[in-house]
C-alpha cells in the first residue's frame, strides 16, 4: 500500500515554512506531509492520527528526526492552544490505507465487515445500517451523502435486513446499486455517497472538523497559517464559512450607518480567496486527488473566537445514532 499526499507542494507553499518553526499535521496517515514539512525546512513537526494503525508508520520518522517529530494517537480537535505553532495543516476524510485496507470497511472494492470506525472502537457502519429508522437513513444519506436517491435507497436498505442484518461491505454495496438502477455511465459507483454518508456519522467527521478548526485557530501564533485539503463539499463549505467569517469579520457600514463599528476583530487574514485545486498532472497520477481542494489563511493577533458549531444537517440520523451508542 502508498499514500500518495494531495495538493503537497501548493499546501506547503501555503504554510511558508521556516527554520526553527513549529508545526502541526493534524492527520498523519501515511506521513507525506510531516516528511516534506521536516525535509524543506529545519522545524519540529506535531503530528496526530485517531486511527491507531497509523502510529507504527511513524515510528521510522520519529527515530529519524531526532526530537524534532513527534506522533500522538488522538483527534486533531486535541490540539492544545497552549502549543503555540507557526503552521497547521489537515488533509480530510479517509485515508489511502484505510481505503486499501479492505478489512477495515472503508470500501466496497473488498468484501469486508461493514465496519468504517476510524478508531476501531465504538459502533461501527453495520449498527447504523441496521439500527437507523427508515427515516433518519434517508436522512442521512442525502445529507451527509448528498444523494438525491436517498429515499429510495433508505427503503430498499430497510426492507433488505428485514431478511436479516446487513453486515458485509459488498452486501450493503449491491443492496444500494439494485435500489438505483445501477447508473449506468456513473462515474463512480452508486454506492460511494452512502458509504460516504455513514463514514462521516460514525466518525462524527464534521463534529471533528469544527472542533479541529477552532483548536487550530487558538494554537495558531499571530502569523501563522492554516492550510486545509478536503475532498467533498460538505467539507469545503465548513472550512470556507468558517475562514471567511473570520477574515471578513469588520462591520459593514452605509450611508445610513457610516460609523457601524467592527462586529468582531478579524482572527484570519486571506491572501488568497480562492481554493486551490490540483493539476491535471496530479490528478493523472493519483485520481484520488480529483475532488481536493486546498483554502488558506493567515492568523492575526485578534483573539480566537468562539468554537465552531458544525452545520446542523442530518439531525434526525444524528439524534438516532446518539441513542443506538
Amino acid at each position: 500500500m502508498s499514500h500518495a499526499p494531495v495538493l503537497l507542494a501548493e499546501a506547503m507553499d501555503a504554510l511558508a515554512l521556516k527554520a526553527g518553526g513549529v508545526y502541526v499535521d493534524a492527520t498523519f496517515g501515511g506521513g507525506g506531509y510531516s516528511r516534506e514539512m521536516l525535509a524543506r525546512a529545519d522545524c519540529n513537526v506535531i503530528a496526530f492520527d485517531r486511527d491507531p494503525d497509523a502510529i507504527p508508520r511513524g515510528a521510522e520518522m520519529t527515530a529519524q528526526a531526532k526530537g524534532k517529530f513527534t506522533l500522538h494517537q488522538g483527534r486533531f480537535g486535541d490540539l492544545s492552544p497552549d502549543e503555540a505553532v507557526d503552521g497547521v495543516v489537515f488533509d480530510l476524510g479517509v485515508s489511502s490505507f484505510q481505503l486499501d485496507e479492505g478489512a477495515r470497511g472503508f470500501s466496497f472494492q473488498a468484501d469486508a465487515d461493514l465496519d468504517m470506525r476510524m478508531e476501531r472502537e465504538g459502533n461501527s457502519a453495520a449498527d447504523a445500517v441496521n439500527g437507523l429508522s427508515e427515516v433518519a437513513l434517508a436522512d442521512l444519506i442525502y445529507n451527509y451523502g448528498e444523494d438525491d436517491e436517498s429515499r429510495r435507497i433508505a427503503r430498499t436498505i430497510v426492507q433488505a435486513r428485514a431478511a436479516g442484518p446487513i453486515t458485509r461491505t459488498l452486501q450493503l454495496a449491491d443492496i444500494v446499486e439494485r435500489a438505483v438502477g445501477g447508473r449506468k455511465g456513473a462515474r463512480t459507483h452508486p454506492a460511494t455517497k452512502t458509504f460516504q454518508a455513514l463514514r462521516m456519522l460514525v466518525n462524527d467527521e464534521l463534529g471533528e472538523l469544527a472542533r479541529g478548526l477552532s483548536a487550530a485557530e487558538g494554537a495558531l501564533k499571530p502569523g501563522g497559517r492554516l492550510a486545509v485539503v478536503s475532498f467533498h463539499s460538505l467539507e469545503d463549505r465548513m472550512v470556507k464559512r468558517f475562514i471567511a467569517e473570520r477574515a471578513d469579520a469588520q462591520g459593514r457600514g452605509s450611508r445610513h450607518t457610516p460609523d457601524l463599528p467592527p462586529e468582531r476583530a478579524p482572527s484570519f487574514a486571506l491572501e488568497r480567496k480562492r481554493a486551490t485545486a490540483p493539476s491535471d498532472e496530479e490528478v493523472a497520477r493519483n485520481p484520488r486527488a480529483r475532488s481536493a481542494s486546498l483554502r488558506w489563511a493567515v492568523r492575526t493577533d485578534a483573539p480566537a473566537w468562539d468554537e465552531l458549531e458544525p452545520p446542523a444537517l442530518a439531525t434526525r440520523a444524528e439524534a438516532e445514532w446518539k441513542k443506538l451508542s
